[in-house]
């Protein structure tokens, strides 16, 4: 499905769905050439300080495809997503519900590394998210689950919490979505983790596992 976007600005309809967005015009319709074009990118300032581009990784006919905040000082070394703690982390939940890391995709909001593991800013975010739903677009998941809140807000175009967003299904321009906490968040709330597994559970019967 193609998602609707018009001067500059993300439509938000007025029925209970995310924005009807779309990656721009020209980007390629496959994940290694779409990858061949973020090489060099310089579309913010996210640019001077990385050493990689995380674009992605996993099965480009993945039924579920997890999407992160941006990547950290691991990822950006490895030029991969969610390799250090919280990658470990995420692959046991992945785990979790039957699956392997290989099984799913894995991708980020921003594609490179905020200074000092900031949150990513909103021209940050506007910049690379063509690339992100080029890849949605491109894989068309039976899933996708959002890790934590900038995920989330930039994929449903909304402030709620994430604590107000999971427990429920929400509707992508027809794909179903899923919100649960960040990996991150996890390490550091280890109560948490088990309205995680509930999320987890929802989103693995969302997409028919």
């Amino acid at each position: 499905m193609r998602f609707a976007h018009q001067s500059g600005a993300w439509i938000v309809p007025s029925r209970p769905r995310a924005a009807e967005a779309t990656a721009e015009k020209g980007l390629p319709e496959d994940l290694e050439s779409l990858r061949f074009a973020l090489e060099g990118c310089q579309r913010c300032n996210l640019a001077a300080g990385r050493t990689n581009i995380v674009f992605g990784v996993g099965n480009p006919s993945a039924e579920i495809l997890f999407v992160g905040e941006g990547p950290g000082e691991n990822e950006d070394l490895r030029g991969e997503p969610f390799v250090g703690r919280a990658g470990e982390l995420l692959n046991k939940m992945i785990a979790a519900i039957g699956l392997a890391r290989e099984k799913v995709y894995i991708a980020n909001v921003v594609k490179c590394r905020p200074p000092q593991n900031r949150d990513p800013a909103e021209e940050e975010i506007q910049s690379c998210l063509p690339f992100l739903l080029r890849q949605i677009e491109i894989i068309k998941p039976k899933a996708i689950c959002a890790l934590g809140r900038h995920a989330a807000h930039s994929l449903l175009k909304t402030k709620a919490s994430t604590g107000e967003l999971r427990g429920k299904t929400h509707d992508f321009c027809g794909m179903p979505l899923v919100v649960t906490y960040h990996p991150a968040y996890l390490l550091r709330s280890p109560l948490e983790k088990r309205k995680a597994w509930e999320d987890l559970k929802l989103l693995a019967k969302t997409a028919g596992l």
